[in-house]
C-alpha cells in the first residue's frame, strides 16, 4: 500500500508553491492502492488553519479528509505503533512524529510513503520506502 505524509496533502491545497501543488494534486490523484493514516488525518486538519488566509476553510479540510476515506484505507494506529515509534526515535535519530509516522505505515503493512522529511534510508530497516515526490 502506498501513504502519503501531511506535507503532500497541505500542498495540494496550497497556492505558493504553484510546481509543488501540481504534483502533490497529480500524485493524490493517481495514488493507487493507497491508504489514509490516522496520524495525518489529523496533522491535515490542524495544518490546514494556515490555508485560512487562501480561503481554505476548516469545513473544507474535514471534507477533504472524508473524501480522502472514501477513496483509499484509513489505518488506525494500534498500541503497537509507540512501542516501535520509540524504537525508531532510539535507533534512526527521528523526531516523535516522524517516528510515528513510520511506525504506523509499518503496522498499516505501507510499503511506500511519499514525504519531504525522510530520506530513504530507513527502508532497509523498516521495509518503508520514502519517495520525495517534489
Amino acid at each position: 500500500m502506498n501513504a502519503v505524509d501531511t506535507n503532500v496533502l497541505i500542498y495540494v491545497r496550497d497556492p505558493r508553491d504553484p510546481v509543488k501543488q501540481q504534483k502533490a494534486v497529480q500524485l493524490t490523484t493517481e495514488l493507487s492502492d493507497g491508504a489514509l493514516l490516522w496520524q495525518v488525518a489529523c496533522e491535515f486538519v490542524a495544518a490546514s488553519r494556515k490555508l485560512t488566509p487562501f480561503g481554505f476553510t476548516q469545513a473544507q479540510a474535514w471534507h477533504e479528509v472524508e473524501r480522502l476515506r472514501a477513496l483509499w484505507k484509513l489505518i488506525l494506529p494500534s498500541e503497537n505503533v509507540l512501542a516501535r515509534a520509540a524504537q525508531l526515535m532510539a535507533t534512526h535519530n527521528l523526531s516523535f512524529w516522524g517516528a510515528m509516522i513510520v511506525a504506523a505505515c509499518m503496522e498499516g503493512s505501507i510499503t511506500r510513503l511519499y514525504t519531504e522529511d525522510f530520506d530513504n534510508s530507513l527502508k532497509q530497516a523498516t521495509g518503508v520506502e520514502i519517495v520525495n515526490p517534489f
